[in-house]
């Protein structure tokens, strides 16, 4: 057994990759490379640099988030995924077929393998539930007995079967979403597209239909791409991350390493948005810059892994002999994995002197927990 293997917390946090695609050329369902894309001036208004420099790829059956803040380049890079955006450079590669490079039916049949879910839902208020989700079979030329099939199942997936005859007018919010997932489902697509499908929706419909994702990502084994400007739907869904900020690629890589360890200050303000990053009121409270003689110096330490921070404390004191104090602590479940952090009280000297918090950061760093000093109390 290692020394990670005995503190019983899972593997060490080791910090992501730097930006890579995170596929190989024989796994990838999405492929971007060297992808630039701008806007030309128009009535008067200048260029945009929508994207520059985009290279990565998406795994064939993952779940992928791509976030970033209004105006990072996520429509743009949606637009080019589907074929109704044309890149200024380089080429997007979607199940081995180059999108940018098709056009009039050769793109017309390759977009039957790429769904699209909204976040308005776009649904026809003349049709049916039935009826909405039909639409792209008619296009796509079905006969009507197949169409009727096609349509029970993926209500019956969608979990509203009794929805067949309602009108978008009749449906909740969560119902109209979940109309609109069996009819980008309708034509077997490879590829899912979800533009901040969950936005327009309250907390609880959201969580619902996230756990509809997965579990379509599960059954039909469907790549699936989010495109949202909100971590916690990332957190709850994703395996991989891809964080967009002024039309590059800034951070990417597992959700959990990125969770447990951001670089850019655009994917620490997504984190402390979606997990917070405030200590209890009454330790905040008494937070000093300076240590104090006798007091303790507060350390916040990064974990990760099953069981993760059960036996930390216990062998950090033991180890070092410190009366080491669990100041509050947090775990949460991301990217499958169990991630959070643990805020430490570490014993200052009766002088003030910091021997035990040296020796505590040395120990935490010996084993690849990543940990910061906040500050003191006395």
């Amino acid at each position: 057994m290692n020394a990670h293997q005995s503190l019983a917390i899972g593997q060490p946090i080791a910090p992501p990759e730097a930006i890579s695609p995170a596929a190989t050329d024989a796994d990838a369902m999405v492929r971007f490379e060297a992808i630039a894309k701008t806007y030309p001036a128009y009535r008067g208004k200048p260029g945009v640099n929508a994207l520059e420099n985009i290279d990565f790829a998406i795994p064939r059956g993952s779940i992928t988030g791509v976030i970033g803040r209004s105006g990072a380049g996520k429509s743009s890079l949606v637009r080019l995924i589907n074929g109704l955006e044309k890149p200024t450079a380089g080429r997007v590669i979607v199940d081995h077929r180059d999108i940018s490079a098709l056009a009039g039916r050769e793109l017309r049949l390759a977009q039957r393998s790429i769904g699209m879910i909204f976040q308005h839902f776009n649904l026809l208020s003349s049709r049916t539930a039935a009826d909405n989700i039909a639409l792209p079979l008619e296009i796509a030329g079905w006969t009507k007995a197949d169409i009727k099939a096609r349509v029970a199942e993926l209500l019956a997936l969608v979990g509203i079967a009794d929805k067949h005859d309602r009108y978008p007018s009749e449906l909740s919010g969560g119902q109209k979403q979940r109309v609109g997932i069996a009819r980008a489902l309708a034509t077997r697509p490879s590829v899912l597209l979800s533009d901040e499908a969950t936005s327009a929706l309250d907390p609880q419909t959201t969580r619902a239909i996230l756990d509809l994702l997965a579990n379509i990502n599960r059954e039909l084994g469907v790549t699936i791409v989010l495109i949202t400007h909100e971590m916690s739907v990332v957190r709850q869904l994703a395996k991989e991350v891809v964080v967009l900020d002024a039309g590059r690629v800034v951070e990417s890589g597992h959700v959990a390493d990125i969770f447990t360890h951001p670089k850019h200050p655009i994917t620490q303000s997504f984190l402390a948005e979606a997990i917070g990053d405030s200590l209890p009121v009454s330790l905040a409270s008494r937070i000093m810059a300076e240590p104090a003689a006798g007091g303790l110096a507060v350390i916040r330490v990064q974990v990760r892994g099953a069981g993760a921070g059960d036996t930390l404390v216990a062998r950090l004191a033991r180890e070092l002999g410190l009366d080491v104090s669990l100041l509050s602590a947090r775990i949460d479940e991301i990217g499958g994995q169990h991630v959070g952090s643990l805020t430490l009280g570490i014993p200052l000297g009766i002088s003030g002197g910091e021997d035990a918090v040296t020796r505590t950061l040395a120990w935490l760093s010996q084993y690849q927990f990543p940990a910061e000093r906040l500050g003191y109390v006395a």
